[in-house]
C-alpha cells in the first residue's frame, strides 16, 4: 500500500492511496484525516495496523485524482505533492540518518578520508573502516541482545525537509552539494512513548562531501543541509532487498548514473532493527507525537568519481523498485547572507 500527501488547490492538505493511476482521497470522506500523521495516530489509538485501518475506510472512498496530475504539480494553485509523513509543528519532525551501512559506503568514505591511494599495510585503518568492520562484526545481532552501535547523524528538523519536485539548497557557505540515494524508515511516536514504524520512502539525503572531505569530523556541518522525502510511503512491505538508483540531468542532458545500487538489511552490516534499537533508545527520541524520519545509508556517491560541482537547475532523480514513481528534485544556490559571516547582536 502506499500513501500520499498533498496540497489541494484550495491551500488545505490531504491525504490519499496511490491506486494505479490514480489517487484515492482519503481526506474527501473523512477530513478528520488531512495528514498521515492524524491518520497514523488514529490507528494507533484504535490498535490496528494502518493497513487494517485502511481496508477499512477505503471502500467507502469514493473521489479519485490523477496520479500524473498529482506526480507533476510543483507550486501554490496546483496540485502537489508533500512529503508523505511530516509534523505541522517543524520542530517535532526530526531528520537523521545512519551511515556506513554499506560495503560501497565504505569504500567511498574510506577512500574520501585516506587519499585516492591505497593505504599501505604499516598505517592505520581509517576510523571510517574501522566503524564498519564494526558493524560487520556486531550489527546484526541475534535474540534479545543489542548489536553495535551503528554510525549515527543529525540531519535538522522539518525546517529542512523537502517533498517530491521541491528545491534542495546549495546555501552560500557550502562547498559543494552532493546527493545521496536512500531508503529512509517513516516513524511515529505514540502515546506511550512506543515508536512505530509506518513504513518506508525514497530519500534525497543532500550533503556537501567536499566538506566532509577536508576532515571526517566535518561530517556533522556537512550533513546540516535540505532534503527530500517522498513521493510515496510503502506500508506493509518488506526492507530486505531493494535496489535504488540516481539520475542527474543539466539542460535536460544526463551528466550521471548511478546504475542499481543494492540496498535493503541483505545488503547492509546492520540490520534494520539494530539501527532502530540504537536511535530509539535515546528518552529524547521518544517523545509523544514526533515524527522520524531516518536515512539508511547508500552504496555509492557520485562524489570523487565526477569533474563537475552541482549548480543551479540541475535536476536529480532518484528511482527504486516498489516504488510507482520518482522523486524528483531541483538544486538551486541559497541562503546568500552566509557567505559572509553573521554576526550575533547582544542584548
Amino acid at each position: 500500500m502506499r500513501i500520499v500527501q498533498f496540497m489541494q488547490r484550495e491551500g488545505k492538505r490531504a491525504v490519499g492511496v496511490v491506486d494505479g493511476s490514480e489517487v484515492i482521497d482519503l481526506t474527501a470522506t473523512f477530513p478528520e484525516y488531512e495528514t498521515t500523521h492524524a491518520l497514523a495516530l488514529a490507528a494507533i489509538h484504535n490498535e490496528v495496523t494502518l493497513v487494517e485501518m485502511l481496508d477499512r475506510k477505503l471502500p467507502q472512498c469514493d473521489n479519485k485524482l490523477s496520479y500524473d496530475e498529482l506526480w507533476n504539480g510543483e507550486s501554490a494553485g496546483e496540485l502537489y505533492l508533500l512529503p508523505p509523513l511530516d509534523h505541522l509543528d517543524y520542530s517535532r519532525t526530526h531528520i537523521t540518518g545512519t551511515g556506513l551501512t554499506h560495503t560501497g559506503s565504505m569504500q567511498s568514505r574510506d577512500e574520501m578520508h585516506a587519499g585516492a591511494e591505497k593505504i599501505a599495510a604499516t598505517q592505520p585503518e581509517t576510523d571510517s573502516a574501522k566503524m564498519f568492520q564494526m558493524g560487520v562484526e556486531g550489527g546484526k545481532p541475534e535474540g534479545d541482545l543489542r548489536g553495535t552501535a551503528p554510525e549515527w547523524f543529525y540531519k535538522g528538523n522539518g525546517v529542512c525537509l523537502r517533498g517530491h519536485r521541491a528545491y534542495l539548497d546549495i546555501p552560500g557557505f557550502a562547498l559543494d552539494g552532493g546527493e545521496e540515494p536512500e531508503f529512509v524508515g517513516c516513524y511515529i511516536i505514540g502515546p506511550c512513548g512506543t515508536p512505530y514504524r509506518i513504513g518506508f520512502a525514497l530519500g534525497n539525503e543532500w550533503s556537501d562531501h567536499a566538506t566532509e572531505k577536508i576532515n571526517y569530523l566535518y561530517l556533522a556541518p556537512s550533513k546540516l543541509r535540505t532534503c527530500s522525502v517522498g513521493p510515496e510511503l510503502i506500508v506493509g512491505e518488506s526492507f530486505e532487498d531493494r535496489d535504488v538508483r540516481v539520475v542527474v540531468r543539466r539542460n535536460e542532458e544526463m551528466i550521471y548514473d548511478s546504475g542499481d545500487l543494492k540496498s535493503g538489511q541483505m545488503f547492509m552490516c546492520h540490520s534494520l532493527m539494530n539501527c532502530e534499537d540504537h536511535h530509539f533508545k535515546y528518552p529524547a527520541h521518544r517523545q509523544p507525537g514526533d515524527v522520524h524520519l531516518h536515512y539508511f545509508g547508500t552504496s555509492k556517491l557520485s562524489y570523487g568519481q565526477r569533474d563537475w560541482k552541482f549548480q543551479a537547475g540541475d535536476v536529480i532523480e532518484v528511482l527504486a523498485n516498489g516504488f510507482s514513481r520518482s522523486l524528483i528534485n531541483y538544486v538551486q544556490d541559497a541562503c546568500p547572507e552566509a557567505v559572509s559571516p553573521i554576526r550575533v547582536h547582544v542584548l
